[in-house]
């Protein structure tokens, strides 16, 4: 029987499933990192030593059940092992995102009361002090990596090696308490506390539980036929559920080996040396890869470049239907089948994607264009809808029912329904327990009977199932002249052209729409580059006559292509101009996963807001930025206004 479905009365915990995988895949890769450019792996039975040696250090140091660990740093080993090596105590742990300031840290400590927490490094450790005096349960900090650290005071401070060295001296004492605490996790105990990104508001504690985190990992590792062969690559921030069900909940249920890349900056090389088969990212990754795609076509010969062309043109034609099973003609396979030897195939690999047997994206939604991309390389993308507080997982695409304008059928266990206000709602055995110390928000969330409000705005297809999401109920709104106006629906639309890094649309309430863009300053200055312009800043090649001729021409096509739709047609923009400034989460204008606050942006650039509105050509503008540092600036700019032609609504309406 496999692993993944066999009998789980007792696999109640993911230290019960560690100690399954131990005892019956113990010679196998659980995990891998990469350091000085040298991989490095663990089996599941030395994961198991790594994990005790870790809790009997922990007890060593007083953890008490209950007790908040906070994990912070980027994907490693070691810092999963301390989440498993928490709950083996009774302990829960509470990840938070590495690039977060000491401010957002603070809020995140104080909230849960952590008393200990587990740092990569130096970088991590002085964010940690600057704001301990404000942290009231803060007690012990262990370290990982010990440069830079060999001068300060250690009296709460601890290396992680010596940790698990003194655990292991004291096994004898301590392993009696290690076994009933461990023995005594139950399903309803939490599994781990993850907070949610914080779009509207201050972030809430997701409260999930064993049953949460378990049930939904077994039903998504059915439902994709996950196997304990299978490799992922874990690189997106350890505060998100989708990396705490990917790379702890559903590893430890099938027994796949998660790979941690050496930094952010080899993550592309280490993607492509470990090929996963099972794969997560979400859409600004995909848009990402594609616009350096772009870039390396421009720099390429006339032939290469009339080769990729003719080949991509034929795989968006029928590179989805092979990859569906559907019936496409003996002389299209082949020519396709010439376009893998001579195009796809290098391409995936190049990417990292020529395993990918299963892979996925959701977060945000990702342009139709890009998602079509993929999928006619034949790489088995598919799309997913989820939250925090669903243990990720509400809809799933099944292979074959797979399209760009869903986000699929209920995950097995997942029960849809829809509000006549059109807002979407859900309830399944990974629904969360509730958002620590905030009775009044959890009652506003999920109701008595268990039913979830999504916050998003959607319906369900009569004909095939399938959930299809408009855009966050709070953004869906209405034009003056009563058009539905729904702004992620173009903005994902603009973000497909490799040189709009981020756009943002305004329009509720008014007679028309209007957009800031971002521009991606790899795309364009590689253009820069080859046409030999020189620019001093950001700001100068966003402002240069040919950028924003590029950007007005992108806009027009994506308001052709809003204009064919016969809901959102009255979503075309009007008038745009491009930021002075990359939209940055440091700034509050992006979350940690990088998703649009929308109000904080509309609030903080009012008065470019009012100059697309008045029709004024020009707006001059000061914004105060932060650092890499953290110190504060101010940065100034006189930003050109650009109109963009429309279709005209009354001959779409007549047309209809």
């Amino acid at each position: 029987m496999a692993i993944a479905t066999e009998n789980a009365v007792h696999l109640r915990s993911v230290p019960a499933l560690l100690a399954r995988n131990a005892e019956k895949m113990g010679n196998k890769a659980a995990y891998r990192e990469k350091e000085f450019g040298i991989w490095q792996s663990w089996t599941w039975a030395e994961t198991a030593v790594e994990i005790e040696a870790l809790a009997l250090g922990l007890l060593d140091l007083g953890i008490a059940p209950g007790d908040f660990v906070a994990v912070i740093g980027r994907n490693r080993p070691s810092l999963y092992w301390s989440m498993v090596a928490a709950q083996s105590v009774g302990a829960v742990p509470v990840p938070l995102y590495q690039d977060a300031v000491a401010e957002e840290m603070e809020y995140v400590l104080s909230h849960c009361g952590a008393r200990f927490v587990i740092v990569a490094d130096q970088e991590q450790v002085d964010k940690v002090y600057e704001i301990q005096d404000r942290l009231d349960r803060f007690e012990h900090m262990i370290y990982l990596d010990e440069r830079g650290l060999r001068k300060y005071d250690h009296s709460n401070l601890h290396q992680f090696g010596e940790v698990q060295a003194q655990g292991r001296a004291r096994q004898g004492e301590l392993m009696a308490e290690l076994v009933k605490r461990r023995d005594g996790i139950t399903a309803d105990d939490t599994c781990v506390m993850l907070y949610t990104s914080g779009t509207t508001g201050k972030p809430k504690g997701v409260v999930l539980s064993n049953t949460n985190i378990i049930e939904t990992a077994r039903a998504s590792v059915t439902f994709d036929d996950l196997r304990a062969t299978d490799e992922v690559l874990a690189y997106l921030p350890m505060a998100w559920v989708g990396d705490f069900i990917f790379s702890i909940g559903q590893a430890y249920i099938t027994g796949f080996c998660v790979n941690c890349p050496e930094s952010a900056d080899t993550m592309m090389m280490d993607l492509r040396e470990i090929a996963p088969s099972y794969y997560f990212a979400p859409p600004r990754v995909f848009e990402t890869q594609l616009t350096q795609i772009m870039i390396r076509m421009e720099d390429a010969g006339a032939l290469k470049r009339r080769i990729f062309d003719f080949f991509m043109n034929h795989a968006r034609r029928v590179g989805s239907k092979i990859l569906d099973g559907d019936r496409v003609s003996a002389t299209d396979r082949l020519l396709y089948s010439v376009g893998e030897m001579t195009t796809y195939g290098p391409l995936k690999n190049a990417l990292g994607f020529s395993r990918v047997r299963v892979g996925y994206t959701a977060g945000e939604a990702i342009g139709p264009e890009i998602f079509d991309f993929y999928r006619a390389l034949g790489i088995n993308l598919k799309q997913l809808y989820g939250q925090t507080e669903a243990s990720v997982f509400i809809t799933q695409q099944p292979d074959g029912q797979v399209r760009s304008d869903t986000v699929g059928v209920p995950s097995p266990g997942v029960e849809l329904k829809v509000a006549e206000s059109g807002e979407v709602f859900y309830r399944s055995p990974g629904v969360f327990v509730e958002y620590y110390k905030n009775p009044d928000s959890t009652a506003d969330t999920k109701d008595s009977e268990g039913w979830v409000a999504t916050g998003d705005a959607g319906f369900v297809e009569e004909s095939t199932g399938h959930l299809r999401i408009i855009d966050r109920a709070k953004d869906v709104a209405n034009l003056a002249n009563g058009g539905l106006f729904a702004p992620k629906y173009v903005e994902n639309k603009l973000k497909f052209y490799p040189n709009i890094l981020e756009a943002v649309v305004f329009g509720a309430g008014r007679d028309r729409c209007v957009a800031f863009l971002n521009i991606d300053l790899a795309a364009v200055g590689n253009w820069a580059e080859r046409n030999n312009i020189a620019y001093a800043s950001y700001q100068e090649l966003a402002g240069h006559p040919d950028v924003m001729a590029a950007l007005q021409s992108h806009v027009e096509e994506v308001n052709r292509s809003v204009a064919e739709d016969e809901m959102l047609f009255g979503c075309q923009i009007y008038r745009f101009l491009v930021l002075h400034k990359e939209l940055d989460a440091d700034d509050g204008e992006l979350t940690r996963t990088r998703k649009v606050r929308r109000k904080i942006i509309g609030e903080k650039f009012s008065d470019l807001i009012d100059a697309l509105y008045d029709g004024s050509d020009s707006i001059y503008t000061e914004t105060e930025v932060t650092y890499e540092d953290g110190r504060k600036g101010q940065i100034s700019a006189t930003l050109q206004i650009r109109g963009a032609a429309v279709v005209p609504v009354a001959k779409q309406l007549a047309a209809e």
